[in-house]
């Protein structure tokens, strides 16, 4: 017995749960766990099925295809673990806390390898097993960095790129190679303070909470669909530094929750929001 996941999108119409569901009957598969939602204001319809059976992909597929509106988007996927690449610079406390939950099969997924532009980070990787690659940017252009950056990462064949505190913008060319497969964390709780320095940015603006923002990586910096966020509280006693060192708490929790809802096909993207089944 095989286990997938179905994940449907489609402009609403009556009867689609009933559609869905009695296809999967059809093609004698139990349906174990089901999640769905409506976008009233854009008229769009979500669902994620968990399904065991014996598939046969193809004709699901057709059949469902006749039997959604036009438009659909569907798709049948493995329930099983997948591969990341990440890619970090010198901070440690993101890319530790993935690291430690995988290690403790809290996080199931596997990490094929780890890039760096620095080398600080080569240490805490190896010791986990897991080959470590230093691909310095300096002397080069932002694109011949990047093609050396893919170069390493396609070997691998990843499902997802995470950049755990990995500190540069990417270019519309990396990006366009890797649509909504790559995961970013930000150090803020945007919309706002995008960019740099963000916890000056808050602590000159005084504000009394700060959060972080996992979210997929688009051509607009740091505005792509939002996967994850969360927030904590700050006083006018703390330093920029002092709130520097308390999101990081922040930073990996949120990022290792966003990878978790990623990994386990709960996050539908549409434009530039997400729909997230938890």
């Amino acid at each position: 017995m095989e286990k997938k996941i179905l994940l449907t999108q489609c402009p609403d119409a009556k009867g689609l749960i009933a559609k869905i569901t009695n296809l999967c009957y059809k093609h004698q598969l139990n349906i174990t766990r089901n999640h769905e939602f409506v976008d009233r204001e854009h008229g769009r319809f979500f669902m994620r099925t968990e399904l065991n059976g014996i598939f046969n992909d193809s004709t699901l597929l057709a059949d469902l295809d006749e039997a959604l509106p036009k438009g659909a988007i569907r798709r049948l996927v493995p329930s099983g673990r997948k591969r990341i690449v990440i890619l970090v610079t010198r901070e440690a406390h993101a890319l530790g806390d993935i690291l430690m939950k995988c290690f403790e099969g809290a996080l199931e997924v596997e990490i094929a390898a780890v890039i760096g532009n620095h080398g600080d980070l080569g240490d805490l990787v190896t010791r986990f097993g897991i080959p470590f690659h230093q691909v310095p940017h300096q002397g080069l252009s932002r694109p011949e960095h990047e093609a050396a950056l893919q170069a390493i990462i396609d070997d691998y064949g990843p499902d997802y790129l995470v950049l755990a505190k990995f500190m540069r913008i990417l270019t519309p060319d990396f990006v366009a190679q890797y649509p909504h497969k790559i995961i970013n964390i930000h150090h803020s709780f945007l919309p706002a303070f995008i960019g740099a320095n963000p916890y000056r940015q808050a602590f000159e603006r005084g504000v009394k909470m700060i959060g972080a923002t996992a979210h997929f990586v688009t051509d607009d910096l740091d505005e792509g669909p939002i996967i994850e966020q969360d927030v904590i509280h700050v006083s006018h006693a703390q330093s920029a530094t002092d709130m520097a060192k308390a999101g990081r708490d922040v930073e990996k929790s949120v990022l290792s929750r966003a990878l978790q809802l990623v990994l386990e096909e709960r996050v539908f993207v549409h434009g530039n929001k997400t729909v997230v089944f938890k």
